[in-house]
């Protein structure tokens, strides 16, 4: 690796490596180009450790430093924008926040760790299954970890103790010395039990072993009883703790290692950690003693063994099936990785099966229609349970009565280009069948996106297929669209459209800046299935999040939230220009906080809708990351086409969409009966529906009934008119707010809501307040229960409710906060039907 900069391969995947001369560890002089080699050299006996496992990283960007002066260092869970999309990843959703985690599954990503100095890899006891979703841990861990005045001969001696407790227990440990002052112990478990079970076994073993050796061990984390002992830490068996990995390196001053040992070696008096030439050699000379956990565990040691009926990914296409009763395979050898197949299943139902091999095993989806013929047509995909490699060439009848049965043939086989794998989550990839296969010999762009987690009992398996533009693959579109067509009729008059002749095309004078004030949102109605009748509808998902107006000209990308006050400061990561075509454009979308299983949440949204200040919106991107929903194109290179019919627009919002690593999405248009929609809506836990007319022209700043809103959740907009004290724990701050809808000058009023605030809302609830304090009420009329005791504020702000119904006097019946309308004026609000 001799120079600064080189562009490498490996396992498939192209990187830039830079600075490979830059010094990591000073006192050794060990450069980046060391640190390289060296995870390219161990990458297949820790990929193995690692896999499928949420990866955190210790990261020295500018070295480790030395004794004297350490560098600097900071630890990192969530993965940076500028991760590439094929690094394979896993959203996690804790308490407050999504984190969207690296797998260390391939020997790409660890050379991509090295390259940005994440030194130390960090995981968890556990792994995630091919739906993201998390397993119980296969593995347990003791951190025998010295105190002042004790060292690793007192860890080795800690060591042969804990042995033969586990082994007493049927668990068979190895041994790793940390690479840094004690010694980890891990033994394989069959993942039957929960990390609270494992973590409380581990805890009664440290217990046992301090109860047993009162002068040498100690299971209490307090360092005043650590001195001259080694601390038996159990506590990193917790599902939230990690371990540094297997195999990883230190951010020591010199270039140590995790190096798991042999028994042999730790009962030897000699015992000293390892340093990563010594590691390498180890590797080079065929030792690596965590294959026994590995294999224990029942996880493929490497990607070439025979993952047979052990994989335990197949346990529930075992349970599912009687290898007595049917032809289908149960074993498979892993493949080259990048293998897939698309079966025709003629079973109960006519449907297409898509298995695409991926960690020795064929994740699969059920595509009751097959993969989408245009971008414009996106079909349902349900993800089913994983498939051994030998189905990969199954062909056959499954005998009636067994799970799957009736004939199957093979639609198309081939090799897929992964573009990205997030787990649960969304795959984009590019299939390149057989001659004469069902795909034409045609390469096909697909992407396979979950729609989130609701309350059904197969909420999991919901995905979307979309088919991606085959003549925007290479890149992004480097001129304006092509001409728009005439309006059509249908049964309106024709509207003056845009004429080819004002569209501006390559050559000519560059297209005009729009102006966001000529580009107000249009608005939908409330209404129901009823209201459909008699005209030629498109159904989407109902995105819930905020209104986005986004106005380029052909330098910077602006946004405007649906009351015309620029946010752009507040959504930075949607505005950088190389996300965008070239061109000047406007196009509409909702921005959204994808929540617990991909979900939209507006409550999380909440946290990003006040922030400016660029300081607080970076710390808020990692917390609270954000999504660009589009859903349409009202201005492109030089030509508004709001006259266009919604058909026309779409047609051209996909030519201009094309998928990237940035945070934008487009909206699928879902071709399935309506009533079919809202049931997987409501099943998923989402708003609703949008239903558009398919000839509806855009009319800005207008409410229309072209455009329907078809709510599962009944909800309602309102303004804030006055509050009433809290009482009990609230006492200091607000107990419910008094709310209304416009009427004249004033406001009617329709209840008090009372719940569904944060702790953070309520903090800053009574502040607001004061800030509008008024002293006279700004509602026709108030009853006299609700007034008795009521602040009143001026009518500035509003918020959104949800509620059961409406009852006899317009008072909304159970309310509950949902949170706060920045992006909306009070003179909007209206009673929704």
């Amino acid at each position: 690796m001799a120079g600064s900069k080189e562009r490498v391969r490996v396992a498939g995947r192209e990187l830039s490596v830079t600075n490979l001369d830059k010094i990591i560890y000073p006192e050794t002089g060990t450069t980046k180009a060391d640190v390289l080699a060296y995870y390219a050299a161990v990458a297949h006996v820790l990929i193995p450790a690692a896999a499928n496992r949420p990866a955190t990283r210790k990261r020295w960007v500018n070295g480790v430093g030395t004794h004297e002066k350490p560098g600097e260092v900071f630890f990192q869970k969530n993965l940076d924008d500028s991760a590439p999309g094929w690094l394979p990843r896993a959203a996690i959703t804790h308490k407050d926040r999504t984190i969207f985690y690296p797998l260390v599954n391939d020997p790409a990503t660890l050379t991509w760790f090295g390259q940005i100095n994440s030194l130390e890899v960090h995981v968890p006891q556990w792994r995630v299954d091919s739906h993201g979703n998390q397993l119980n841990p296969d593995r347990l861990v003791l951190d025998l970890d010295p105190g002042e005045g004790a060292g690793l001969p007192e860890c080795r001696e800690v060591a042969l103790l804990a042995r033969d407790i586990l082994q007493d227990v049927g668990l068979d440990p190895v041994p790793v010395t940390s690479g840094s002052k004690g010694i980890h112990l891990y033994a394989a478990l069959d993942g039957t039990q929960t990390s609270d079970q494992i973590s409380a076994f581990a805890r009664e073993l440290a217990r046992a072993l301090e109860a047993d050796h009162p002068d040498l061990a100690v299971s209490d984390m307090k360092k005043t009883l650590r001195k001259g002992k080694v601390l038996v830490d159990w506590s990193q068996n917790n599902a939230a703790k990690t371990t540094i990995v297997p195999y990883s390196l230190r951010g020591r001053p010199t270039p140590m290692v995790a190096a798991p040992r042999t028994w042999r070696e730790v009962s030897s008096p000699q015992l000293k950690h390892l340093d990563y030439h010594e590691v390498m050699r180890r590797v080079r000379d065929g030792k690596d003693p965590f294959a026994a956990v590995v294999q224990a565990s029942g996880h493929p040691a490497d990607t070439h063994v025979d993952i047979g009926a052990a994989n335990p990914r197949l346990a529930k296409y075992r349970s599912m099936r009687d290898p007595k009763a049917t032809p289908e395979p149960f074993s498979g050898a892993a493949g080259s990785g990048d293998a897939f197949v698309i079966q025709e299943h003629h079973a109960s139902r006519l449907h297409y099966d898509l298995r695409l091999e991926h960690e020795g095993v064929l994740v699969s989806w059920a595509l009751p229609k097959g993969i989408p013929e245009s971008g414009g047509k996106n079909h349902l995909a349900v993800q089913t349970e994983d498939h051994p490699m030998d189905y990969l060439t199954f062909h056959g009848t499954i005998p009636k009565g067994e799970y799957g049965a009736g004939e199957m043939t093979i639609w198309d086989t081939g090799t897929y280009e992964l573009h990205k794998w997030i787990a649960g989550k969304e795959v984009i990839v590019t299939l390149t069948g057989s001659e004469g296969g069902g795909l034409g010999g045609i390469k096909k762009k697909v992407a396979l996106i979950h729609t989130g987690r609701g309350q059904g009992k197969d909420a999991e398996g919901q995905w979307l297929i979309h088919l991606m533009d085959r003549e925007h693959q290479g890149g992004r579109r480097r001129h304006a669209p092509a001409a728009a067509e005439p309006a059509e009729s249908a049964g309106e008059p024709v509207e003056e459209a845009a004429k080819p002749a004002e569209r501006s095309e390559p050559g000519t004078a560059p297209a005009v800046a729009p102006s966001p004030d000529e580009f107000r949102p249009m608005m939908a109605t409330s209404g129901d299935t009823a209201d459909l009748q008699g005209s030629d509808w498109q159904f989407e998902l109902k995105w819930d999040g905020v209104r986005a107006i986004l106005v380029a000209d052909e330098h910077k990308v602006r946004i405007f939230s649906r009351n015309g006050n620029d946010v752009t400061r507040t959504y930075p990561e949607v505005t950088d220009r190389s996300c965008w075509p070239p061109q000047p454009f406007v196009a509409d979308g909702e921005i959204i906080a994808p929540g617990p299983g991909g979900r939209p949440d507006f409550g999380l949204l909440q946290g990003r809708m006040k922030l400016t200040r660029p300081a607080d919106v970076a710390r808020a991107r990692t917390a609270i990351p954000i999504r660009l929903v589009l859903f349409d194109l009202l201005y492109d290179g030089g030509t508004d086409l709001r006259k266009l019919p919604l058909r026309k627009r779409r047609r051209l919002l996909e030519e201009f969409y094309v998928p990237s690593d940035c945070p934008v999405d487009l909206s699928m248009v879902l071709e399935e009966p309506v009533e079919h929609i809202l049931d997987s809506a409501q099943e998923l836990g989402l708003e609703g529906v949008m239903a558009k007319r398919t000839d509806s022209r855009y009319v800005s700043g207008q409410r229309t009934r072209t455009w329907i809103k078809l709510k599962i959740e009944q909800t309602q907009e309102v303004v804030v008119g006055g509050w009433r004290p809290g009482k009990g724990g609230r006492e200091e701050t607000v107990g419910s707010l008094l709310v209304g809808i416009p009427d004249g000058d004033k406001l009617q009023y329709v209840g008090r809501v009372g719940s569904g605030f944060s702790a953070r809302e309520l903090a800053e609830l009574r502040q607001d307040m004061e800030r509008l304090a008024r002293k006279t009420s700004p509602f026709h009329d108030v009853p006299r229960p609700d007034s008795a005791d009521a602040h009143w504020v001026a009518p500035q702000l509003v918020g959104e409710v949800t509620y059961s119904e409406w009852t006899g006097p317009g008072r909304l019946r159970h309310p509950r906060w949902r949170g706060w309308r920045l992006d909306k004026d009070p003179s909007e609000v209206v009673r929704e039907a």
